[in-house]
């Protein structure tokens, strides 16, 4: 399959365009599920002299970051205690958006827990409602002394554990309580150099706006990068971009949004995307607007098959299920699929992972969803790796190893299976079609037509408008269908 050189293509990425700033990082990682993540958060947190900055959009206390381990001690609430009390001088900062921390007052353990960290000089705690009604924080960033950073999908948060195998069975998958969740699929990014300390910037920024005392400076520091956390890139730049709503001073960003739309553009020969939603209707319409074309490039999304909770597969469900099937209506080569990956026991493996890759040339991993609220409302950040950059030459090669890790894990195949299938045919669509099969595997999504309650709420974006003040508009003045029009024609205005 030919290649094109990032050298003869312009970068997608344009700061104050659709991203906020660019930066380079000396060690890039990708940790793919949950049950990585928590052990290297472990070894971070053990590793921090100076100062852990915690940005999360859920937190619960009575996690471990070893599911191996049930006892009291190995709970993320002793864990940050022992932090404190081995280095008071270590500031441990944890920001949790504010109207979903509203549980853990119901829970007593979780509430004791808040009481000691709140009487614990060295830990404190914020909740965060810097932000217009209706929307939420939902960045989840972690900053290590400000040269070490994590940024993705994954909250330290109860049902999230689980491994790239996703066993029907695990022992080790089990809330807090002592009951099993469901498998569980998610991304994040762990970064070190540079871009750590511009991350560490967007984070206190948003440590102060949700009224968090000033934390302190940290002087020079040599990482400690995990011994066991493999690196996947060397000496990058990484782009920052972000979503925030209108509030106060604060003006609206919508650097996401953008990025979104110039990805779709840019892409030449294929779109991977892992998302846990698709109900913009300005995202569909871009998307439709590459499969109206002669040679469009294949797109492969693999998704959860319901959202969580009876609300949001009322609103998000039947928003998807529109919309793809107006995408499919132009879509004549059938190159646009939605997958959804399941367990060898056929069980579903919910997939909460943010990520697009765009002919192995761009890498997007992040919080945002392909909704509304984490395009205009949310507090979003997602990093990008383009390598068109000059300074990225040649990283295509580990962009094109971690797309075939992750289809490889669905379709549980070995890698170079799914490599030599792709070089085989030349397409994303047909190496999936190729490869799936019985047990665990990626299953087409059934479209099934919404009922009229879901219809009504997805259509009318009851919950998922576009802006803050979208909860307040007249239904005339909003809708799916209103959206999808709107964002076929600003398409065919900027082609024509």
């Amino acid at each position: 399959m030919a290649e094109t050189p990032s050298a003869e293509i312009a970068p997608v990425v344009k700061v104050g365009r659709n991203c906020w700033r660019i930066a380079r990082a000396n060690r890039v990682s990708v940790v793919v599920d949950a049950a990585d993540y928590f052990h290297f958060v472990r070894e971070l947190c053990e590793g921090a002299q100076y100062l852990l900055l915690f940005i999360g959009w859920d937190f619960d206390s009575r996690i471990s970051l070893e599911p191996g381990d049930r006892s009291r001690r190995a709970r993320l609430s002793g864990f940050f205690l022992r932090l404190a009390r081995r280095n008071p001088r270590r500031r441990i900062a944890i920001l949790k958006w504010r109207f979903g921390a509203l549980k853990q007052f119901l829970i007593p353990s979780s509430a004791w827990t808040l009481a000691r960290w709140a009487t614990t000089r060295a830990i404190e705690f914020k909740f965060d409602g810097a932000h217009p009604a209706g929307c939420s924080h939902h960045q989840k960033i972690v900053i290590v002394d400000d040269c070490l950073a994590v940024c993705g999908g994954i909250d330290l948060a109860s049902g999230r554990w689980d491994t790239p195998v996703h066993l029907d069975d695990d022992p080790k998958r089990l809330l807090p309580n002592g009951q099993p969740h469901a498998p569980w699929h998610d991304i994040t990014m762990l970064m070190g150099g540079d871009v750590a300390g511009a991350l560490g910037e967007l984070a206190r920024d948003r440590w102060a706006i949700a009224g968090g005392k000033p934390l302190p400076t940290v002087r020079e520091v040599e990482p400690q990068w995990p011994d066991d956390v493999p690196v996947l890139f060397e000496n990058v730049d990484l782009a920052i971009a972000r979503t925030r709503a209108s509030y106060g001073e604060m003006q609206e960003v919508r650097e996401i949004e953008a990025l979104y739309l110039d990805m779709i553009a840019a892409a030449q020969r294929f779109i991977y995307i892992e998302n846990q939603y698709l109900t913009s209707a300005k995202i569909a319409a871009a998307i439709a607007a590459r499969m109206g074309e002669d040679a469009p490039p294949d797109i492969v999304v693999v998704m959860p098959r319901s959202a969580e909770g009876w609300l949001e597969q009322i609103a998000m469900d039947a928003a998807r299920v529109q919309l793809a099937r107006a995408i499919g209506k132009v879509d004549k080569g059938d190159r646009f699929r939605i997958y959804v990956p399941v367990t060898k026991g056929g069980a579903d493996i919910y997939v909460h992972a943010k990520l697009m890759i765009v002919d192995d040339r761009i890498l997007r991993i992040g919080s945002a969803n392909l909704n509304n609220r984490s395009l205009g409302l949310d507090s979003e950040c997602d990093m990008v790796l383009d390598c068109a950059l000059p300074a990225n030459k040649g990283a295509e090669k580990a962009v094109a190893a971690l797309r075939t890790r992750l289809l490889a894990e669905h379709l549980d195949v070995d890698e170079a299976l799914v490599a030599a299938q792709m070089e085989k045919c030349g397409s994303l669509v047909d190496t999936v079609e190729a490869l799936r099969g019985e047990g665990k595997t990626l299953e087409l999504l059934d479209l099934e037509k919404p009922g009229p309650l879901d219809k009504l709420i997805a259509e009318n974006e009851l919950l998922d408008p576009e802006h803050a003040e979208g909860f307040f508009e007249p239904l005339q003045q909003r809708g799916l269908r209103k959206r999808w029009r709107e964002g076929r024609a600003r398409i065919a205005n900027r082609l024509g």
